[in-house]
C-alpha cells in the first residue's frame, strides 16, 4: 500500500514538475518575443541585410566570415544597420565616426546580453563592471598603470622579446615559413606572467604553459558562443561538448590564479620577503592589488582579485599577440615600409642592444606603421552597449532607451568615407597633419590606444629581423575572423631572415 502512494505521489510530482516547466519555458518564450518586438521597433527606420528566419545574420556570418562580411554590409548601408545573433538578439551595428560619438561619448553600461557569457571566466572584472562599482575598482586599480610603474616594465619586455628573437634565429636559418602566432603570443604571455605575477626569468613554466592553452580555448570558444545563437542560454550551453570544454578550460585558468594567489599571500607574511619586495624596481600588478584599498580601507576580496587579475591577463594577452602578429605580418607584405622602420630604430639604438622609455617617443615612422596595422587588423573588433538613455543620432534618427549597440571598428576602420583606399596599408595617414584634419572617433584600437608592449617588441623585430610573405609553398592563410580578437583563421605566417650584419654591431 505504501509503495503504491509513494509511486503515486511520485507521479503527481513528475506531473507537477513537467507543468511547472512548460510554464516557465512558456513565460520565457513570451519574454523573448516581448524583447525582439522592442529591439525590431527600435530600429525601423534603419534598413539591413535580409535575415533568416531562425538564425537572423548568423547563419551567413558563420559562412563567410563575420569581420569581411560586415565591411561589405558596411558599403550597402552607411552609417548604421540592424544585426540580428538568432531572432531574439538584436543590435544597431554603428560604423560611422558620427554615430559612434553619439553613444560612446556617453557613459552607457556593457551589454548583458555579450559580457554576462564572461562572467564565469574572469567574473566581475573591469571588462563587465559598470557604473559605481566600476569606478571603485578603476580608481583602486589607476596606480598600476602610472608611467612610474610602467617604465621599469620597459626592461622586462625587452629580455621576452630577446627570447622569443633567440628561437627565432634556429628558424630563420631554416629559410622557411611559420606560424608567429603562437611564438607572439607565448612571448606575450611571458612578459604578462613576469608584469602580472613577478615571475622570473626561467621562462615559461609547463604549468604556465597549460595556462596559455586554456586562455586560447576560452577566447576561441567565447567568439563561438557570442556568434553562435543556440549557445546563448547558460543552461543549454553547459550541457554542450563545447559549454563543458569551456567549463573545463575556466577551471584549469581559476586554478592557476588562485594558486599564484595564494602563494603570494603566504609570501608576504614573511618580513624578509616584504622588505624584498618594496625593495623591487618595481611591483607587479598583484602586489599592486593585494595593496589596494578603498576609502574605507577595505581591501579587495579574494574573488575580485582573481576577477581583475584573470581580466588583466585575458585582455593583456590576447590582443597584445592579435595586435603583433599583424602588425609582422604588414611589415612582411610591405617592405619598403619596414626598411624605413629599420633604419629609424637602428638610428635610435645606435650601438645599445635594447630600448630604454625614452626611445619610445623617437620612433615616429615606426608607430605610424603600428597604428596603420592596427587600423586595418584591430584587436578589438567589436564592442557592445545597451543605453540607458535615448540617443539622437547627426542624420535625425534614434534610439530609444535598452537598445543594443554593436560598434563594429573593424568596418569602422575600413570605412571609405573616412579612409579613402581604405583596403591599402599606409602609414602616413598618420601624420600630425592627417590626424589634426581626422574625427576623433574615426580610430578606435582596443577601444583605446596601443600598448607599449607593441612599440618594443616591433622594434626589436625590426631591428633584428627582415620579415617577408609566405613562400608560395607553404600551407599559410591570413584570412582573419574574430569577434573578441582578429584571429587567423588558419595561422598567421611569415618567414623571416636574420639581419647578420645588424646582429653583429651589437656582440
Amino acid at each position: 500500500m505504501l509503495s503504491v502512494l509513494l509511486s503515486l505521489n511520485l507521479s503527481h510530482l513528475g506531473l507537477w514538475a513537467s507543468g511547472l516547466i512548460l510554464v516557465l519555458g512558456f513565460l520565457k518564450l513570451i519574454h523573448l518575443l516581448l524583447r525582439r518586438r522592442m529591439l525590431a521597433r527600435a530600429m525601423d527606420s534603419f534598413p539591413g541585410p535580409p535575415t533568416h528566419w531562425l538564425f537572423g545574420h548568423a547563419l551567413e556570418i558563420q559562412k563567410t566570415g563575420s569581420l569581411d562580411k560586415v565591411v561589405s554590409w558596411a558599403h550597402q548601408f552607411p552609417y548604421a544597420h540592424p544585426l540580428w545573433l538568432g531572432q531574439f538578439l538584436g543590435f544597431l551595428n554603428i560604423y560611422e565616426p558620427d554615430y559612434v560619438k553619439a553613444v560612446y561619448s556617453r557613459g552607457d553600461p556593457k551589454a548583458a546580453d555579450v559580457y554576462d557569457f564572461f562572467l564565469q571566466w574572469i567574473g566581475k572584472g573591469l571588462l563587465v563592471l559598470h557604473g559605481p562599482k566600476w569606478y571603485e575598482h578603476r580608481k583602486l586599480l589607476t596606480p598600476g598603470f602610472h608611467y612610474d610603474v610602467l617604465k621599469p616594465y620597459v626592461a622586462v619586455f625587452n629580455n621576452s622579446t630577446h627570447a622569443m628573437l633567440d628561437k627565432w634565429e634556429e628558424k630563420a636559418r631554416e629559410d622557411k615559413s611559420f606560424d608567429i602566432f603562437c611564438d607572439v603570443g607565448h612571448m606575450a604571455l611571458d612578459s604578462l606572467m613576469k608584469c602580472t605575477f613577478g615571475k622570473g626569468n626561467s621562462g615559461l613554466s609547463h604549468r604556465d604553459n597549460s595556462y596559455y592553452l586554456a586562455v586560447s580555448d576560452l577566447t576561441l570558444l567565447m567568439q563561438q558562443r557570442i556568434e553562435s545563437f543556440q549557445y546563448h542560454n547558460d543552461f543549454i550551453y553547459w550541457l554542450t561538448p563545447h559549454g563543458r570544454r569551456f567549463l573545463r578550460a575556466c577551471q584549469e585558468a581559476h586554478d592557476h590564479t588562485d594558486q599564484v594567489i595564494r602563494e603570494r599571500k603566504a609570501a608576504l607574511q614573511d618580513e624578509k620577503e616584504q622588505e624584498k619586495i618594496q625593495n623591487r624596481r618595481h611591483l607587479d600588478f598583484l602586489d599592486i592589488l593585494l595593496g589596494a584599498r578603498d576609502e574605507s580601507g577595505i581591501k579587495l576580496s579574494d574573488a575580485d582579485l582573481r576577477a581583475e587579475v584573470d581580466t588583466f591577463m585575458f585582455e593583456g594577452h590576447d590582443t597584445t599577440t592579435s595586435g603583433i602578429s599583424w602588425f609582422l605580418y604588414c611589415m612582411a607584405l610591405y617592405p619598403e615600409h619596414q626598411s624605413r622602420c629599420r633604419e629609424e630604430v637602428c638610428e635610435i639604438l645606435g650601438d645599445r642592444d635594447s630600448f630604454q622609455w625614452d626611445d619610445l617617443g623617437k620612433m615616429t615612422y615606426l608607430t605610424m606603421c603600428i597604428k596603420e596595422s592596427l587600423r586595418l587588423y584591430p584587436p578589438v573588433p567589436q564592442v557592445y552597449r545597451q543605453l540607458s538613455k535615448p540617443v539622437n543620432f547627426v542624420d535625425g534618427r534614434s534610439l530609444p532607451a535598452g537598445s543594443l549597440i554593436s560598434l563594429h571598428i573593424y568596418a569602422l576602420h575600413r570605412n571609405s568615407s573616412v579612409w579613402p583606399d581604405s583596403e591599402v596599408f599606409d602609414p602616413l595617414r598618420f601624420t600630425p597633419e592627417n590626424v589634426a584634419t581626422r574625427h576623433p572617433f574615426a580610430f578606435m584600437p582596443f577601444s583605446a590606444g596601443p600598448s607599449i608592449f607593441m612599440f618594443l617588441a616591433g622594434g626589436g623585430l625590426a631591428e633584428s629581423f627582415q620579415e617577408k610573405p609566405p613562400n608560395q609553398n607553404s600551407q599559410c592563410e591570413s584570412t582573419r575572423s574574430g569577434t573578441l580578437t582578429v584571429l587567423p583563421r588558419s595561422v598567421a605566417c611569415v618567414q623571416v631572415n636574420q639581419l647578420i650584419s645588424q646582429l653583429s654591431i651589437h656582440k
